[in-house]
């Protein structure tokens, strides 16, 4: 599946931590920072988590919401969130609807094991709903402040 600029990005309803439905929609009027990481309370997926909640004022001064999605439950996610204060929206997504939506749910590789699950992956939607860029096979070390960075030049041109 690919997915079109410029085009609607796709809806999902996902529960969140706390175990209450989510849906893209409802942040209509917000541009959405939609982050889909691999899974919580581990090294890499920790710092990316941290690295967004340290800019979250920053993003939330831009009309920006920032929310992670993984294939953890939720109750996964409320620890996660608690134990390292993220203020931000994780969801859950156990069967894959929205990461394949996304086209983040992929055949993996590790150690010589395959197996299925998400690729790091973040997307940029517009306070309409419409999808403005996509980040694939991301890099931890610093891509929350590249989506801050692109927020910000976008804002500055009036696209946000």
């Amino acid at each position: 599946m690919t997915l079109e600029m410029g085009k609607p990005a796709p809806e999902f309803e996902l529960p969140n931590a706390a175990g209450e439905t989510v849906r893209l929609s409802d942040f209509r009027g917000r541009s959405v920072v939609l982050y889909f990481y691999p899974k919580d309370m581990t090294p890499g997926c920790t710092t990316e988590a941290c690295d967004f909640r340290d800019r979250h004022g920053e993003f939330e001064g831009l009309n920006a919401v920032v929310v992670g999605v993984s294939a953890d439950p939720a109750r996964s996610h409320a620890r996660f969130a608690d134990k390292y204060g993220l203020p931000f929206v994780l969801l859950s997504d156990e069967t894959h609807e929205a990461a394949k939506a996304y086209d983040v749910w992929k055949l993996k590789k590790n150690y010589g094991r395959e197996y299925e699950g998400i690729e790091r992956s973040t997307f940029l939607i517009g306070e309409d709903g419409t999808l403005l860029r996509e980040w694939r096979k991301v890099k931890v070390a610093g891509h929350a402040d590249a989506a801050l960075e692109d927020l910000k030049e976008r804002a500055d041109a009036g696209q946000a």
